[in-house]
């Protein structure tokens, strides 16, 4: 017992001397872990499981701080306990950093929710920031404690209990507001009672926000690793033909692949969606409806042959999950027909085709 506590007050030392240490190995272990997942390793669950506790930890706060007080002999400050609360808050956003780092869309609204956790892993980081400018904001504090637990929940669970990307959301939400309540409780001494009721209407309504803006969050479990426009596909070899960034009335008539390559680690059981827009809005939506494991990943793609009357504009092919979560998009642009005459039109309807390979 001597031994555990003079190595916990070590432990404890040292983070105090070096704020960056645990930052460094937070983002080390989320490399890893990342690392890890990719070759199905059950290191990245142990790793996911420890972050859960810690969490887990902070809950139970009070109770532990008693029981460690009686077996060691070892009190515990509140002081103390806010220190904790900055580790777990260092090692959640740092471990979860590399997994949004490779999956965000950089020129899609993903940017913003992805640069919000880096300045929070930041905030975290300098003491200066964290306890004079955002512990003191009860309202911002609580709301940056909430975020912090959203996003590792949503790299945690897909790791441990195989959820899908819409499963991790909705789990994540609701886990993130529960948990969020008891533990900064215990962060408002003598605080009015309206104190309590109105940490839940802000944390419920910052869940029922982040919903509205799904479509803004990576997925996690998730990574486009190709997507290409063309017009033609190799069936045998299972890749598409040439990519087309920019093309005609007449040859978009002729019909447009939508190839697309998604990276699912843990494996893929989820619905997903070719969105095809013009000029901003939504023309179509394909189904893709993959099951299955493959260490290669899931290749798919459609084949869109009915378009609107005057297809010419902007166009976007969006990957999305049910949940509305973007995995990629790709971009081309329908121009005016050449001086030709129009091919006479078939008769019969057409209709988008899909196919999917694992």
């Amino acid at each position: 017992m001597p031994l555990l506590k003079r190595l916990l007050l070590q432990f404890i030392t040292l983070m105090q001397r070096y704020p960056g240490v645990l930052a460094v190995l937070a983002f080390s272990s989320g490399i890893a872990s990342y690392i890890l997942v990719e070759r199905k390793e059950s290191l990245a669950q142990f790793i996911a499981i420890l972050l859960l506790v810690s969490w887990l930890w902070l809950l139970m706060d009070n109770w532990l701080r008693e029981r460690i007080e009686r077996h060691f002999g070892l009190a515990l400050s509140p002081n103390l306990m806010r220190f904790a609360l900055q580790l777990v808050h260092q090692e959640s956003l740092f471990f979860a950093l590399p997994f949004f780092l490779a999956v965000t869309t950089w020129d899609h609204g993903q940017a913003v929710f992805t640069l919000l956790i880096m300045i929070c892993a930041l905030l975290s980081l300098i003491d200066p920031l964290y306890y004079k400018k955002l512990a003191p904001r009860r309202t911002l504090f609580v709301v940056f404690h909430a975020f912090s637990l959203f996003v590792v929940l949503l790299v945690i669970l897909p790791i441990l209990l195989n959820l899908t990307t819409s499963q991790s959301l909705e789990a994540a939400l609701y886990v993130a507001v529960l948990l969020s309540i008891p533990s900064l409780s215990t962060l408002m001494p003598n605080g009015h009672w309206w104190r309590f009721p109105l940490l839940v209407l802000l944390l419920s309504g910052l869940g029922a926000g982040l919903w509205q803006l799904r479509s803004y969050v990576p997925p996690a479990a998730l990574r486009l690793t190709g997507i290409t426009l063309s017009q033609e596909v190799d069936y045998q070899q299972r890749k598409p033909g040439k990519s087309i960034g920019t093309l005609d009335v007449n040859q978009l008539r002729q019909g447009l692949f939508s190839w697309t390559a998604v990276k699912a680690p843990r494996g893929l059981n989820e619905k997903i969606f070719h969105v095809w827009l013009l000029n901003g809005k939504e023309v179509d939506r394909i189904t893709l409806d993959i099951k299955g494991g493959s260490e290669q990943g899931y290749r798919a793609w459609t084949h869109k042959m009915n378009f609107p009357p005057n297809p010419t504009g902007r166009w976007q092919v969006k990957v999305v999950t049910e949940s509305e979560q973007l995995i990629g998009l790709t971009r081309f642009t329908v121009t005016a027909a050449a001086s030709k005459p129009e091919l006479e039109s078939s008769s019969e309807p057409e209709l988008n085709e899909q196919a999917t390979y694992p």
